[in-house]
């Protein structure tokens, strides 16, 4: 029977408490310790679960083979820096980095050290991309649509990198080609980043997507759909439904027109097209994916498969997010010559409240 593992979370706000709850679950794995430069609030997660906490990480908190780091963006490359050249295996909150630099020295300090690092880019574990990875999809053109209201906890960066990165990984992972060009636009509405965006990618083979990402609605909403010459796949997060339509199921369609001998298929007009085509239901299960996300990393320190999402894809997630902003930033309003996206006076209160800060650049 294997040991349990030891393993610590680092960063005791949202997102690290569901990372000590979760690692509570899964059987063979130990939490040692919670580490919050606030001190209470790692107290708070450490004492009910008989971990050890403290303000950093020491070796008289014991030794630890695998770490969460759950802290803000812009802290992920100070706090796995340490960790990563003791060898100790880490799961880095998405993104990676706040900077293209800062991800790349993180993917080099994992490889000079040899040490796991897997990227939390929990929608790889969803339905459409193990489906598009079953049928041998090759996309075409990819759609997603990312919604939902204001939380106020990511308001120190842009939609772009809060919530369309999880669709960019998803997209990079789907189409594996090199981004040819990218345009993008984007309005900052209740602070100094952007709060809705959408970006139209192009890639060097052709492929194309359409992505929309949003915290201004007053509802969720997260929908991805992949097309494809031999199939059609379709996910909505919310109704947890999906479903795929494949060519190889539907050729009796194609038989129809040809027996008819009909010159175009508007000639089919009159035909129930639903009934025509073979729809295959998508499995969308009830699993938590931060628990499903969490047992690969697991599995994956104790050598039983790669990391679900690499170092390097977690980098080039990164650097085609860093191209959306840089493109929405570079976009003028009222045409050539007119303003760029700006935040308003009026505004600022209400961003510096989101923010949770005194001013700005104050924490």
């Amino acid at each position: 029977m294997n040991k349990a593992l030891p393993v610590a979370v680092i960063g005791a706000g949202h997102m690290g408490r569901y990372h000590v709850q979760h690692y509570l679950k899964l059987s063979g794995v130990r939490l040692v310790a919670v580490i919050d430069r606030d001190l209470e609030r790692a107290r708070a997660l450490a004492e009910p679960a008989g971990a050890a906490y403290a303000t950093r990480y020491t070796a008289e908190l014991g030794p630890i083979a695998a770490a969460s780091i759950a802290v803000p963006t812009r802290q992920h490359l100070a706090v796995a820096r340490p960790l990563i050249e003791q060898g100790i295996a880490l799961l880095i909150e998405k993104p990676l980095a706040a900077s293209v630099g800062e991800a790349e020295q993180i993917v080099e300090l994992a490889a000079r050290h040899g040490a796991i690092v897997q990227v939390g880019h929990t929608e790889r574990f969803n339905p459409v991309v193990r489906a598009v990875e079953r049928l041998g999809v090759k996309p075409k053109f990819v759609e997603a649509h990312r919604i939902s209201p204001f939380t106020f906890r990511s308001a120190d960066v842009g939609v772009v990198f809060d919530m369309m990165i999880h669709d960019i990984d998803i997209l990079l992972h789907l189409v594996r080609d090199e981004v040819a060009r990218v345009d993008a636009v984007g309005v900052n509405v209740l602070g100094p980043f952007e709060d809705i965006a959408n970006a139209r990618v192009a890639f060097r083979n052709g492929a194309v997507a359409n992505l929309t990402a949003s915290r201004l609605a007053l509802k969720s909403e997260r929908k991805l759909r992949v097309f494809s010459e031999s199939a059609y796949l379709s996910l909505d997060y919310q109704r947890k439904v999906g479903i795929a339509i494949t060519r190889d199921r539907n050729l009796d369609v194609l038989k129809l027109a040809r027996e008819k001998n009909l010159e175009d298929l508007s000639q089919l007009a009159g035909l129930d097209f639903g009934k025509l085509v073979h729809v295959e239901p998508l499995s969308v299960d009830d699993q938590d994916p931060l628990q499903v996300e969490l047992q690969s990393f697991i599995d994956c320190v104790r050598g039983q498969r790669a990391p679900a999402v690499s170092a390097a894809e977690g980098l080039a997630a990164v650097r085609l997010a860093s191209r959306v902003v840089e493109s929405l930033s570079a976009h003028c309003w009222d045409g050539p010559g007119g303003k760029r996206v700006g935040l308003s006076a009026d505004l600022l209160g209400v961003a510096e409240l989101a923010r949770g800060t005194d001013g700005p650049g104050r924490p």
